[in-house]
Formats: structure tokens, C-alpha cells, sequence
């Protein structure tokens, strides 16, 4: 774990001395954040009626409905992101089903290529033996006719 640091911000015209783990440059941006809220409300002609405590709460209020909307969307976002997931998981899954599938396809159409060679010769080796059986039988119709 870092050391402890601690830095000075100025919150709505005050300093403070803030003492955390994090970063300077993140704590400033931490009370540039208040301020900003502060400011907002300043803006409004009707707050600035309101009693300290009361502004000070109603700042508070604010900044924590910006917290909980925030909160909302990165759980929306990440709820998001796990059904990607789940789908993306879904679609890799059928990726490889369908690889499978096409790899036995063309294993069979392979065994179905070395078939039809093998069919194929031996149609020719058919054909060639009945052309001979139909030339020896001609030559010896010959022979018997005298020709």
C-alpha cells in the first residue's frame, strides 16, 4: 500500500488539509468537484436565502444523487457487458460447433472423392475387360467365318 499524503484544497473559500492514499492532483479534482456543486447552487437567486446547514445539505443531496445516478449507470454498463459476454461466449461456442461440423464435412467429402475414384477405375477397368471380352468374341466369330 502508498504512503498516507496529504494536500491543501480550498472548498467553498476555505482551506482544507486532506490526508488519504490518493494522488494530490485527485484530491484537487475532488474539491474542484464540490466547488463546482457550490456554485451551481450560489447561482440560484432562492438559495442563497437558505440557512448554512441547510445549503450544506441540500449540496450534499445533490452530490450524492450524482453518485447514485452515476453508480446506476456503471451497474446498467456492466450488466451490459456480461450479456455481451454471455452472447459473445454463445457465438465463440457455436464458432467451434460449426468448425467441427465443417471439418467432418469435408472429411467426408474426401472418403466421398477417394470413392468415386475408386469407382471410377473400377469402371474403367470394366469397361476395359467387356471390350475385350466383346473383341475376343468378335475375333473368334471371325475366325469361325474365315475372315
Amino acid at each position: 500500500m502508498s504512503a498516507k499524503k496529504s494536500a491543501e484544497v480550498l472548498i467553498g473559500g476555505k482551506v482544507y488539509t486532506l490526508s488519504g492514499y490518493e494522488e494530490e492532483e485527485y484530491l484537487q479534482k475532488v474539491a474542484a468537484y464540490i466547488n463546482n456543486k457550490i456554485s451551481e447552487f450560489d447561482s440560484m437567486e432562492e438559495f442563497r436565502i437558505f440557512p448554512a446547514d441547510m445549503k450544506a445539505t441540500l449540496v450534499e443531496l445533490n452530490i450524492a444523487d450524482d453518485y447514485f445516478k452515476a453508480k446506476a449507470l456503471v451497474d446498467k454498463y456492466e450488466s451490459d457487458m456480461e450479456l455481451r459476454d454471455k452472447e459473445l461466449y454463445d457465438l465463440k461456442h457455436d464458432l467451434i460447433s460449426d468448425q467441427v461440423r465443417v471439418e467432418a464435412l469435408e472429411e467426408q467429402v474426401r472418403n466421398l472423392e477417394n470413392e468415386k475414384k475408386d469407382l471410377l477405375l473400377a469402371k474403367a477397368k470394366l469397361e476395359a475387360s467387356l471390350e475385350e471380352t466383346l473383341l475376343g468374341s468378335l475375333k473368334g466369330s471371325d475366325e469361325a467365318s474365315g475372315f
